[in-house]
């Protein structure tokens, strides 16, 4: 089984056990829309629509691209501020800098002698996560970061294949890509949650410089009304803003 769709089944089941609501309440997403969209992106995956036909023929992968890219829009467009935004948007370009970087410096094909320790789309997927994260810093520019990076990675790729006129059959968002996508995202999304409650915790509450609104909502975590679709005990606050939100 791919795994992508390995990571699919998993995130399910942690959201299905309440182990994911504080990430998906930052990214202003219920229990029940998360899991509509695991299985839309599940059954896309195995649905290519194709784009252009002739000598080289470019389809788009629905599971693999095209929900993935649509649900990091909608994150985007709930991002709580403009700065974040556009911190979202550098972060995504940048991602597609580093991995562009990688592809150009690391070959692994047979005449390149690098050793096969990783498979080269899951590398690309965990250095665009971790890039993700450091560029985006908070759960949602970093999520938007990840998948998006990796999908204007492979898009770029493919213009340049389909400019050079080479007979071939590209699939964005298909094969590899789609394990690249998912990995990328849950990396980015994972650094965030991991760094960001770890940090909050140590420094006893919210970063002082953050406004004082999304502050106060921070604070006030200690008890939340339970989620329609979500576990006993509730989620956390879905203001938007600052660094780790």
């Amino acid at each position: 089984m791919p795994l992508g769709l390995i990571i699919l089944f998993a995130l399910a089941a942690l959201i299905l056990f309440g182990a994911a609501h504080r990430a998906l309440d930052r990214m202003h997403l219920t229990d029940t829309q998360a899991l509509a969209v695991l299985g839309l992106i599940f059954v896309g995956s195995f649905v290519d629509v194709p784009l252009t036909r002739g000598r080289t023929e470019i389809s788009i992968n629905v599971g693999g691209a095209l929900i993935p890219a649509l649900l990091a829009f909608y994150v985007l467009a709930r991002a709580g501020t403009s700065a974040e935004r556009l911190r979202a948007g550098v972060a995504s370009l940048l991602t597609v800098g580093v991995i562009w970087g990688v592809a150009r410096l690391t070959d692994f094909g047979p005449h390149g002698g690098a050793p096969m320790v990783l498979d080269p789309l899951w590398l690309f997927a965990l250095v665009g996560g971790a890039v993700a994260y450091l560029l985006g810093r908070s759960r949602r520019a970093a999520f938007v970061a990840g998948v998006l990076g990796v999908i204007l990675f492979q898009l770029a790729d493919v213009i340049m294949h389909s400019g050079a006129g080479r007979a071939a059959s590209l699939a964005l968002g298909g094969g590899g890509f789609f394990d690249a996508v998912v990995l990328s995202g849950v990396v980015s999304v994972g650094l965030a949650e991991v760094v960001g409650e770890t940090r909050e915790r140590l420094q006893g509450g919210p970063d002082p410089g953050r406004p004082q609104p999304l502050k106060q909502a921070l604070s006030n975590e200690a008890w939340d009304p339970p989620r329609a679709d979500g576990p006993p005990g509730g989620g956390r606050s879905q203001d938007g803003g600052g660094e780790h939100e």
